[in-house]
């Protein structure tokens, strides 16, 4: 199988970091593309129609596309234990709220890294901003002991979108404030699937 990367997004780190997470380093080659939302690279696009990335090409069956869908299909397929059925409600929310903050801030990066001075909107990033800020407080009070428990998905979604911040956004400073989670994350990024998809 291939998947489809790029070093910076933080939905391409997620699967990135399950596959040494399961040790699918075998099962899973890296392929490189260069794709923004004005120029979709053609070899995502023929993997997925929507042109964004990850995406799974398998040697049988169609690509699959969706972070989420690549992470539970090579997890369930594997016999992984990141979806666990003890908790598997509270970790498919837990993902979905990382996935939430990467969304906002990768749309916060698009706007200015993207758009010509002219047509950014302040507004909108402080929006985007907002939810971010709303969901890092919300893991800092409810999440902390789901995230210091075994292993799943999604502590894995937290911890990329939190990199991600500090990547794109880090004069923001998420950490003020919230240092049960700025502690956990400092320990989660020690882990060699996170240090081995940092970004550079």
């Amino acid at each position: 199988m291939k998947l489809t990367v790029s070093a910076a997004s933080p939905f391409v780190r997620k699967v990135r970091v399950l596959v040494r997470e399961l040790d699918l380093l075998d099962q899973v080659a890296e392929m490189d593309v260069a794709t923004t939302p004005f120029a979709s690279d053609q070899k995502v696009v023929s993997a997925n129609p929507i042109g964004k990335i990850p995406a799974l090409i398998r040697d049988e069956g169609p690509a699959l596309y969706d972070s989420r869908v690549i992470t539970r299909f090579l997890n369930d397929t594997n016999d992984g234990p990141l979806y666990p059925a003890s908790r598997i409600w509270e970790t498919l929310t837990l993902e979905a709220t990382g996935d939430g903050i990467m969304e906002c801030a990768v749309s916060m990066a698009y706007e200015v890294r993207l758009r010509p001075d002219a047509q950014q909107s302040p507004d909108w990033i402080e929006a985007q901003w907002e939810k971010v800020s709303r969901g890092i407080k919300a893991v800092n009070e409810r999440w902390m002991s789901h995230l210091n428990g075994p292993l799943d998905m999604g502590q894995i979604s937290i911890a990329c979108a939190l990199s991600y911040v500090d990547l794109r956004h880090g004069a923001r400073n998420w950490r003020e404030g919230h240092d049960a989670l700025a502690a956990w994350h400092a320990k989660f990024c020690e882990r060699p699937s996170m240090q081995q998809t940092a970004p550079e």
